[in-house]
């Protein structure tokens, strides 16, 4: 199957929305004594929570994910791969980028700790550097579970995106009954996972056979999270607002699931009509740029934010409007315009890194045919455990440096790393480095 430009515009797109919705909500306040705060915007102006409908657009990249992984993971069966190369490969791909940007981020942290940097500063720096790390973990753990997901799908179908839903939608009604937020902790799995689960189905055209069905789905799933919304205990914000309870993502609500649902229906709505944009060469050259970098773009782009911070609010060069006022609000525009500007620069640097990654990925990734070895399973749980941490915690939780989490994190991507190539490439592994850049 030829590689589908939608799927890719999707990623694209997503991360471009992630990249401009953090820029947007946050604003920088330089405090009399001279010290950079960070105001919750969602939380300091209500009535912007409503902007999070247009910027939510994760289960974008889940059903593009999971579109990807099922066609991948179908081609490396019939090439005689294994579940542990596959998942090896996959987990690697995503890691080795993954784990570049957090040991620079540390060793930062390791210095400006070791010369005595404020530990408040040092660890609202270290939360915002990791602020967008719960995608990852989430992420890694759908993809090693794909093998399981896949052979499900491929003998019930769509009824396994509409049990994963119902579980799901039990399990917040225990989040919000009894306040069971452990128990909730199964939903970043749950919810996210439909919409890769939809992703096989879109694959597999069962989505698109019944041509009322997209439509059925964006009605549906808007109508749902309307009801949820007006009146059940959900907030209409579809990012994390500190002290709002309960939260559509922490963990994952059924309103959540809702948007999910209505948002993979406009989704295949749209789908003729960008697939014939996307046909245009011209477009298409604006659109693979950002999808090949998407996964340096997703990591690196608040780092844009302190730079343009230490040089326009620690020297006090930037006009600070009252926070939310329509000057502040005038004022986003050129913020966005040199964030963009220090980002694309950002990019242009990190390209050689990104060769050497791409080129270690090549000599290291594990052997397809890998069935038995223990170390790319252990690796991925040691690299999903420090990457949920670092989600949760930054880099520099309470301003000191973490070691142990470190440890985890660099113990695991060498154990993914250990195993390397031992045997000839299936050619449908090159299909599949040149189908998911991420």
């Amino acid at each position: 199957m030829g590689r589908d430009r939608y799927v890719d515009f999707l990623r694209a797109w997503a991360i471009v929305l992630v990249v401009l919705g953090h820029w947007l909500i946050t604003g920088l306040v330089r405090e009399s004594d001279g010290r950079i705060t960070a105001p919750e915007l969602l939380a300091t102006v209500p009535w912007t929570q409503w902007l999070t409908l247009g910027f939510q657009i994760m289960p974008l990249f889940f059903l593009a994910g999971g579109h990807a992984a099922g066609g991948s993971w179908s081609r490396a069966r019939a090439a005689g791969g294994s579940a542990t190369g596959w998942v090896g490969q996959r987990a690697l791909r995503l890691l080795l980028p993954t784990g570049a940007y957090s040991g620079l981020v540390l060793l930062a942290v390791g210095i400006c700790a070791a010369v005595g940097v404020d530990p408040g500063t040092l660890a609202l720096v270290g939360w915002a550097m990791a602020m967008q790390f719960w995608f990852l973990p989430v992420y890694l753990l759908l993809s090693a579970l794909t093998p399981l997901l896949h052979a499900a799908h491929r003998r019930w179908g769509l009824r396994v995106a509409i049990v994963m839903g119902t579980v799901a939608a039990a399990v917040d009604a225990l989040v919000v009954t009894v306040h069971a937020p452990y128990v909730g902790l199964a939903d970043y799995v749950l919810v996210w996972g439909v919409a890769y689960q939809l992703g096989f189905c879109w694959r597999d055209g069962l989505l698109t056979r019944r041509r009322l069905l997209p439509a059925a789905m964006a009605v549906g799933g808007g109508a749902a999270f309307a009801v949820l919304i007006a009146l059940g205990p959900f907030p209409v914000s579809l990012i994390f607002v500190t002290g709002q309870a309960p939260s559509n993502t922490d963990p994952p609500s059924v309103a959540m699931l809702a948007w999910v649902v209505a948002q993979t229906g406009v989704c295949l709505l749209v789908a003729p009509t960008v697939r014939r944009l996307l046909d245009r060469e011209w477009v298409w050259r604006l659109v693979q740029p950002v999808g090949g970098a998407s996964m340096t773009l997703y990591l690196w782009h608040m780092l844009p934010v302190l730079i343009v911070a230490a040089a326009f609010y620690l020297t006090a060069l930037a006009p600070e409007p009252a926070f939310g006022s329509a000057g502040w609000w005038a004022l986003r525009v050129p913020w966005l315009l040199v964030l963009g500007l220090v980002l694309a620069g950002l990019v242009a640097a990190l390209r050689p890194l990104e060769r050497n990654l791409a080129a270690l990925y090549e000599r290291t990734r594990p052997d397809a045919d890998r069935r038995r070895s223990w170390m790319p399973w252990l690796g991925l749980a040691a690299s999903v455990a420090a990457l949920s941490r670092f989600a949760v915690r930054g880099f520099a939780y309470d301003g000191r440096f973490p070691f142990l989490l470190s440890l985890g994190l660099a113990l695991g991507i060498g154990l993914l790393l250990l195993p390397g190539r031992t045997a000839p490439d299936h050619p449908a592994q090159h299909e599949d480095a040149l189908e998911e850049a991420a």
